[in-house]
């Protein structure tokens, strides 16, 4: 399945640290910020977990749940979000089903090794489930503000 902005997102159904059952569909009325990350406990992925941390309060504001998901276990997850205070749910994709979905699933190259792995990516979800916005091989630096950004003119012509 091709993900179109303007079109339904994929739904899903995970685990998160708690190893309670989260759904996209949970989460009508609300915007969803997805983000896939690789791996808990990594300097990457800590800086964006912290990011959105950070600008947690401003995307509640705007009508925003922030989840993030990656291959790790509820565990991780849990000492994750404990080491760093994160004030939102972690999702198990241990079998990178969701991953798949969303087409983030990918070929990797690091020092001449091919390997399967997440790109980092992060897809912006309206009130009704619809994509509409998908940034794919995301840099850490600035990404948060440039979802928030984004999401506020968004909001603002709703």
């Amino acid at each position: 399945m091709a993900l179109i902005e303007g079109k339904k997102a994929p739904d899903f159904s995970l685990m998160n640290e708690k190893e309670e059952v989260v759904k996209l569909a949970d989460f009508k009325g609300r915007n969803v910020i997805l983000y896939f990350y690789p791996k808990d406990m990594t300097p990457g992925c800590t800086t964006e977990a912290c990011d959105f941390r950070d600008k947690h309060e401003d995307f509640s504001k705007l009508n925003a749940v922030v989840l993030g998901i990656s291959p790790d276990e509820a565990k991780r997850h849990i000492k994750f979000i404990d080491k760093h205070g994160l004030p939102f749910s972690l999702l198990v994709d241990e079998d990178h089903a969701v991953a798949e979905a969303y087409g983030v699933w990918v070929l990797k190259k690091m020092y001449g090794r091919e390997y399967m792995g997440i790109e980092r990516s992060t897809f912006l979800i309206d009130t009704e489930g619809n994509l509409i916005k998908a940034w794919r091989k995301v840099r850490v630096k600035n990404h948060i503000e440039e979802v928030y950004t984004y999401l506020a003119g968004w909001e603002a012509k709703q």
